[in-house]
């Protein structure tokens, strides 16, 4: 029997797909006995959004989490998806701290690592898979499929074949975005298979609906290592459901072995648990063809819904979903997948709400054009790339190249926060916030966000409401869940929109200025800084304005200092992209509204420029 394997992924990838990353451990440990049990090839368990999900929303540590898996799990090997140089963060890291938190990740019970690269440059790839084969653990290689003028199947197979080189045992095929069909699956498949002497293994999502046959042609082309997730996460954006191909794989020579009433049985847990997490659902998981035009990745789709609806703007949500292509040739074909996804998609949303395409530009694309991330898989747009980086060096070596070890630097800016090496892994992927959860930690204060939105049963809130409103043509299911009262004497009305909680902050007239959101008589959660700026939009030609709710990180002026046009004067942060906002024109700064950590919407005035009146023309 040529015996086909299952890895399942309910565990990381499906509820990230389905629930946005929300999943908690408590309720992943009472179905590990039974999971243990089947059978799988392995279970992945950690990385990808999981760690920065713990961390800040669910009042966990990573590490701990994976700690408790592996003891639950004796029995299969686990597994975790790794962003090659990148590690679990949005920035290359120096080559010591790859080796370190490798290291780490398998003395904490991993024992398969898949790596990828965004922009599929394998030599982002070489310290990653070798620091996994120095542990011991199973090095994967990854091939993050994509389409387009500079994307073929030999190209795949001649980075799978760079891949084994470096050492890795196995390759992976990565269809994040669920771009393959059944003909380019088989093509790619046999292709690899035929080339290779490692196994080839199948990760592809079902947003375009054609995962269950893309995988069974894998499986005819000799691919033997398929990933599913149990029904309740399975399906949409995520995965085939695991217990579907097990029962289509029965009886034949592909048969898994494995035993379909356990599988159903140990779902049955999961399909208990998923309505808990009913406020993290979102309309945007389900299947979507548009992906096969568009190339954007569900969990992608979500994200820039809810961004767009943050701000008023979702009347702008398929005028966004038109630009991402453009704006991906522009960038030269990059793959969609963390963090190319954020960056091309931010870009998107800036081009398409200013009215102008690359008017604002993000740090990181300009990071992304110096070659910061690697090699472009095609041309740039060398007219943007101008216009970010000017003249400007781009880098043609390996990025990491460039950097100094950074673990004894990173130890350091830890501090007495850090009590394990692990602690110190953490702040350096997410300084700030892995500084604040440790701060809490030792502080005892420690607490995920809530599952249910506040004021669902308190005395005195409204029962629940829901209705429908239509806006600019388009339908809108809303459910008020309930109301209450703020320290600074204004109140919050909790409710959700096509089923994406919102918090809305009511205000009086005579509290107006202290809110950011100006004349729109909103005000941001009591539990974020309040950006205390002028109301209403811009009303001077000095205003610094930006386009897009985020939080400011971080201030580059102070009152008195002189500006000139274009010098920028703020760092915003938004779908964990920054970018500088800028002077419109030279002068003195009087005023600055905002503070680091500060929440910011659309309009929200954050700097005031005194400048000179114009005596021309």
């Amino acid at each position: 029997m040529d015996r086909v394997r299952l890895t399942d992924v309910t565990l990381r990838d499906g509820h990230q797909c389905l629930i946005a990353t929300r999943l908690r451990t408590e309720d992943m440990l009472p179905a590990c006995a039974q999971l243990d049990a089947i059978g799988f090839h392995s279970l992945e368990v950690w990385g990808g959004a999981t760690f920065d999900a713990c961390l800040r929303y669910l009042g966990e540590d990573p590490w701990e989490r994976l700690h408790r898996l592996k003891a639950a799990l004796p029995r299969t090997p686990l597994q975790m998806l790794l962003r090659g140089q990148n590690l679990l963060g949005y920035r290359h890291y120096a080559d010591d701290v790859v080796r370190a938190f490798v290291e780490r990740a398998v003395a904490g019970g991993i024992d398969i690592i898949r790596i990828f690269d965004a922009m599929n440059d394998a030599r982002n790839l070489r310290v990653a898979i070798e620091a996994t084969r120095e542990t011991g653990a199973h090095a994967q290689g990854t091939l993050c499929y994509t389409t387009g003028p500079v994307h073929d199947s030999a190209q795949f197979v001649a980075l799978a074949r760079e891949l084994t080189a470096m050492g890795a045992q196995s390759i992976a095929i990565k269809d994040m975005a669920g771009l393959l069909t059944p003909s380019a699956t088989r093509e790619l498949v046999t292709e690899l298979v035929d080339a290779l002497d490692v196994p080839v293994h199948l990760h592809a999502h079902a947003t375009s609906g054609l995962s269950e046959l893309c995988h069974w042609e894998a499986i005819r082309a000799g691919c033997r290592h398929i990933e599913t997730a149990l029904t309740p996460f399975a399906g949409g954006t995520s995965h085939p459901p695991t217990e579907s191909m097990v029962a289509a794989l029965a009886g034949t020579e592909h048969d898994t072995g494995l035993d379909l009433e356990a599988l159903q049985t140990v779902a049955r847990h999961f399909h208990d648990v998923r309505p808990k997490y009913r406020r993290f659902e979102s309309r945007f998981t389900g299947v979507d063809t548009r992906v096969q035009v568009n190339q954007v990745p569900g969990g992608m789709v979500s994200n820039l819904a809810s961004q767009l609806r943050e701000q008023g703007a979702l009347d702008h949500f398929d005028a966004v979903l038109e630009e991402v292509p453009r704006v991906r040739e522009d960038l030269g074909y990059p793959p969609l997948v963390t963090p190319t996804s954020q960056i091309v998609g931010t870009q998107a949303v800036l081009n398409v709400l200013s009215g102008e395409r690359y008017a604002r530009i993000t740090n990181e694309v300009k990071r992304y054009l110096g070659g910061h991330y690697g090699r472009a898989p095609g041309p740039v747009n060398e007219t943007v790339r101008r216009q970010a980086i000017a003249d400007g060096p781009v880098l043609e070596e390996r990025p990491a190249d460039r950097l100094e070890p950074e673990m004894e630097r990173l130890t350091a800016d830890a501090g007495d926060l850090a009590e394990s090496p692990e602690d110190v892994l953490t702040c350096a992927l997410f300084p700030e916030i892995g500084r604040r959860f440790l701060e809490d930690r030792r502080a005892g204060t420690l607490a995920p966000e809530p599952l249910d939105l506040p004021g669902d049963d308190r005395p005195g809130c409204p029962a629940p409401r829901r209705f429908t409103v239509q806006l600019d043509g388009e339908a809108h299911e809303v459910e008020i869940r309930g109301s209450g009262p703020r320290d600074d004497g204004t109140r919050n009305l909790f409710l959700s929109v096509d089923g994406v909680p919102e918090e809305i902050g009511l205000v009086t007239h005579d509290s107006i200025e202290l809110a950011p959101w100006g004349s729109s008589a909103t005000a941001p959660p009591a539990s974020s800084p309040v950006a205390k700026s002028k109301p209403g939009p811009s009303a001077g030609p000095g205003d610094v304005t930006t386009t897009m709710p985020g939080t400011v990180v971080d201030i580059l002026v102070a009152p008195g200092d002189p500006v000139e046009a274009g010098q920028a004067v703020v760092v915003v942060e938004a779908m964990k992209m920054e970018s500088e906002l800028v002077a419109p024109a030279g002068g003195t700064v009087t005023a600055v509204h905002v503070e680091r950590g500060a929440a910011v919407t659309a309009g929200c005035v954050l700097v005031t420029v005194e400048t000179a009146v114009a005596t021309g023309d």
